[in-house]
């Protein structure tokens, strides 16, 4: 029983935490990690993105998590299709026959953009 006049002290309730929120920024964060691996980064952010924008759409308690995982995966997602984008081109410009009429050009052309795909010749 209080006395009148007085309140009886309740702490606040602890925030409720999103898993959707949570699950978004570590899939974001792990996003911009992979792009090192080949752009195998690409389709956690993909996951990330959409599941952060379900968690804001759901207004869910805890939305400082589902903002960074979507900006960490619009990152990700930016600079991976970037990447891609380029890394076609110059398979393109490679693939030209009218640039490059003959095999052994096209060869050229693809050990010149891409040393990192080096052949092993055993011949």
């Amino acid at each position: 029983m209080t006395l009148p006049g007085y309140q009886t002290y309740s702490p606040p309730a602890p925030r409720r935490r999103s898993r959707l929120a949570r699950a978004s920024q570590v899939l974001g964060i792990t996003g911009l990690v992979g792009l090192v691996l080949c752009l195998a980064g690409v389709v956690p952010a993909l996951f990330g993105v959409v599941l952060g924008a379900v968690s804001l759409v759901r207004r869910d308690g805890d939305r400082r998590p589902a903002i960074v995982g979507v900006i960490c995966s619009s990152v990700a997602l930016a600079i991976g299709a970037t990447a891609i984008f380029v890394l076609l081109s110059k398979a393109a410009q490679c693939g030209d026959e009218a640039r490059y009429p003959d095999d052994a050009s096209r060869r050229n052309c693809v050990e010149r953009e891409f040393p990192f795909a080096q052949a092993n010749r055993t011949s």
